[in-house]
């Protein structure tokens, strides 16, 4: 591993090197939402009128309106109750329902997740003194916070491990310096949404603690993360010091995120999420639609994450394709195919909007001459597709692809 100029070179993940961040597969609409924002207006409309107008989805969710938003507000409580007012009403009641769910004695709704987590590094370095965090370079701090924690908190960060995926026992007993927290991903999602069993987490978790550090899950994925782990999510969160959940990744939510752990760091963790400008004056919108995605996502995950055995299994008897992890630890993993990118997401596209079926999209290629990688989400939409169902369209995705 090298790092210079803000410049990393990582240790390539099986079956085939990392080709980086494809787009977000779709838990809402199939493309990454960067994705979307680079490609041309009329080409953005069009997958997306195609995804919508599709009879079967093999990886994502149909995109939803707002029309379906205001008809999850009012699964999540009483409209005609007053709203929210700097966090209180329907945001105290999600808290506390996260709270309860996760076993911690508090839980703090914050507008975005990247807000939450510096809020979680900053506790740990002020509290002990120690600036000093542990994360790994394929983590969402590194990736996707454009290094958040170090610009606005001064902290710096130092790498267990360059593997793609999460840092094991012997690695953080390793570290030539102390450290005020380390963080674990779970998943780690780009290194292809991969988890540690359970007795390396606990062994992981302990490892911290005897270092003098907190362990903080950056668990914007933990619900999904549960049954490969088997144990619950009360459990997961109780081997750390804090957890950060997210409410729009997998659960569909709006937006927002909640911060939880003890009560001294709720109450340090409001004062900080003013200060970082996440006070507004009314999010109960995203409070409750999270309270409805809570009631109607959480318990079906488990079947999601089963389902996905069944789907990465049919893929990977297409020609030549390849799987990752396999099986799957989650609902989501990675499925690469001998065919170039553009080729893939065209086809992709005809078989929408000509056979009204939504295979997968966000296909990028990769450093391996001619062969493209897309994340696969396996929602409510894919439970209806059999083994049989999923490599006949994989075949007729194939067939468009490789038409002259």
């Amino acid at each position: 591993m090298s790092r210079s100029n803000g410049q990393i070179s990582i240790e390539p993940a099986p079956p085939l090197p990392l080709p980086g961040r494809a787009g977000e597969a779709g838990w809402h609409v199939g493309w990454g939402p960067c994705d979307d924002l680079a490609m041309p207006e009329n080409t953005r409309e069009r997958r997306l009128a195609a995804l919508r107008g599709c009879d079967r989805i093999l990886s994502g969710v149909r995109p939803t309106t707002m029309r379906d938003r205001i008809a999850d507000m009012e699964a999540g409580g009483d409209l005609d109750a007053l709203p929210d007012f700097y966090g209180d009403g329907p945001v105290t009641a999600l808290e506390e329902r996260v709270a309860g769910l996760l076993g911690t004695e508090a839980a703090v709704f914050f507008a975005t997740g990247t807000m939450a987590q510096q809020v979680a590094l900053r506790y740990g370095a002020d509290r002990t003194g120690n600036p000093t965090v542990a994360l790994h370079p394929l983590g969402h701090q590194e990736l996707s916070e454009s290094h958040a924690y170090s610009r606005l908190s001064g902290l710096r960060g130092v790498w267990p491990t360059t593997a793609p995926r999460n840092p094991t026992a012997e690695e953080i007993n390793a570290l030539a310096e102390p450290v005020s927290s380390v963080v674990l991903e779970l998943p780690l999602r780009d290194a292809g949404f991969v988890l540690p069993t359970w007795d390396e987490l606990a062994a992981t978790a302990a490892a911290a603690h005897r270092a003098g550090a907190r362990l903080h899950l950056d668990g914007a994925r933990i619900w999904e993360s549960a049954p490969y782990l088997e144990h619950s999510v009360a459990e997961i969160a109780g081997l750390a010091d804090s957890t950060y959940v997210s409410f729009y990744k997998t659960l569909g939510g709006i937006s927002g995120a909640a911060l939880a752990g003890s009560a001294e760091l709720a109450s340090y963790a409001r004062v900080w999420r003013h200060r970082y400008g996440g006070e507004v004056f009314q999010q109960w919108p995203a409070a409750l639609t999270a309270i409805a995605c809570l009631d109607r996502e959480l318990p079906r995950i488990p079947e999601y994450v089963r389902h996905a055995r069944t789907v990465a299994a049919a893929l990977a008897t297409l020609p030549d394709a390849r799987v990752f992890p396999e099986p799957p630890h989650t609902h989501r993993f990675r499925l690469w195919l001998p065919h170039p990118a553009q080729a893939l997401n065209d086809a992709a596209l005809a078989l929408a909007e000509e056979e009204k079926a939504w295979f997968a999209a966000g296909w990028q290629d990769t450093e391996v001459p001619g062969v493209a990688m897309a994340e696969i989400t396996v929602a409510g939409p894919a439970l209806e597709w059999t083994a049989a169902d999923v490599a006949e369209a994989g075949e007729r995705l194939i067939g468009r692809a490789t038409a002259p």
